[in-house]
C-alpha cells in the first residue's frame, strides 16, 4: 500500500520548511542523534520474530538517517516501559494504552504514528435481539477480547461505563480469538472489540443478520514512541527526515507478513505530526472504565 503522492508531497513541504520543527532545515540525524539507536516493540517476544517484523524498517532507517537501528528484543511491556525508563532503548512500537502506561515512568515524544480511520471499538448483537441500546447489557453476557486491549477492552468498558453499567457488575467473557465464535454460537448475547471484528461477524456468518449497538469515535494511532531524553535536535531530524518521503517508511515497514497483516487497511496512513496529548484520551478511558493503567 501506498501513500497518496499528494499527501507525501505535503508533508516533504511540511519537513522542508520547518513548521514541524520550527527551523529552517532539517539537520542531518547522523549529525545530532547518536550514532546508534535501540527498539523494541511491546507485542513481539524473542530476537528472531523481531527481526522477522522489523528488519526491513531498520535497513531503511539506517539508509534514511545514517543512525543504526539495532533491533532490542523485551519480554512483555512493562520491561519496555522500564527500558526506556532508564535508558536502555530509544525507541518502543506499541499502541495507545502503552504510550499513557510508559508516560507514568518518563517523558515521552513520538516519532510517528500509523492512524487507521477504521481503528475504533463496536458492541455487535443479532439483529433479532431485545438489545436495543448499551444500558440493555446489565444483566447480559457480554463477550470482549483480550485483557488491555486498547480497542478490544479499554475503550468498550468506557463505552459500558457512560452507559451507566458497571462493568465490574457484569457477566464480561474476556474470550480472546473465540470472542466472534461465541457471538455467533450464542454463547454471549453481545460481542465488544475492534471495528474490525464488526466486519468479521458478518463475513464469517453471512447468513445471519447483525446490528450495531454503540461505536466509539478513531482512536488515537499505534505511536513509535521515543524517549524525551534523547537530545531535542535529534528528535525533530529523525521526524523530519523521515517524514520527507513516507512511502518508503511505509513500505519498509510494512513489506513483512506481521506487520502487513496488523497495519495495512483503508486510508491507514503514517503521522509525523501526532502530539502527544492526543493520547490523554487513552487515560480518561482507562480511569472512566475503573482499570489500572498497570494491569
Amino acid at each position: 500500500m501506498k501513500m497518496s503522492h499528494g499527501f507525501t508531497k505535503g508533508l516533504a513541504a511540511i519537513a522542508l520548511s520547518g513548521t514541524l520543527a520550527g527551523t529552517a532545515m532539517a539537520a542531518d540525524p547522523a549529525n545530532v542523534c547518536p550514532a546508534s539507536l535501540k527498539m523494541a516493540d511491546t507485542g513481539i517476544e524473542g530476537m528472531g520474530s523481531l527481526e522477522e517484523a522489523f528488519a526491513p524498517f531498520a535497513e531503511s532507517f539506517e539508509a534514511m538517517t545514517g543512525v543504526e537501528l539495532e533491533l532490542y528484543s523485551l519480554s512483555n511491556r512493562t520491561a519496555a516501559g522500564t527500558a526506556l525508563q532508564f535508558d536502555e532503548v530509544d525507541l518502543v512500537f506499541g499502541g495507545p494504552s502503552e504510550f499513557v502506561l510508559f508516560e507514568e515512568l518518563a517523558d515521552l515524544d513520538v516519532l510517528f504514528s500509523i492512524v487507521r480511520p477504521n481503528y475504533g471499538s463496536s458492541f455487535v448483537v443479532k439483529a433479532d435481539s431485545d438489545i436495543q441500546e448499551l444500558a440493555d447489557l446489565e444483566d447480559r453476557r457480554v463477550a470482549l477480547k483480550d485483557v488491555g486491549s486498547t480497542s478490544g477492552h479499554i475503550f468498550p468498558m468506557k463505552l459500558l461505563a457512560e452507559a451507566g453499567l458497571n462493568p465490574d457488575e457484569m457477566d464480561i467473557v474476556m474470550a480472546g480469538d473465540a470472542r466472534i465464535q461465541v457471538l455467533i454460537n450464542d454463547d454471549v448475547e453481545a460481542m465488544g472489540g475492534g471495528n474490525k471484528d464488526w466486519d468479521a461477524v458478518r463475513e464469517q456468518d453471512p447468513n445471519t443478520e447483525y446490528r450495531l449497538l454503540g461505536q466509539t469515535d478513531t482512536l488515537p494511532g499505534d505511536p513509535v514512541i521515543m524517549r524525551a531524553s534523547l537530545p531535542q535536535d535529534c528528535r525533530d531530524a529523525l521526524r523530519e527526515t523521515m517524514a520527507a518521503d513516507t512511502d518508503e517508511v511505509w513500505d519498509a515497514l510494512t513489506s513483512t507478513e506481521r506487520n502487513a497483516d496488523k497495519f495495512i487497511e483503508r486510508d491507514a496512513y503514517l503521522s509525523f505530526e501526532t502530539d502527544p496529548a492526543i493520547y490523554q484520551q487513552v487515560r480518561e478511558a482507562y480511569e472512566v472504565a475503573g482499570i489500572p493503567l498497570d494491569e
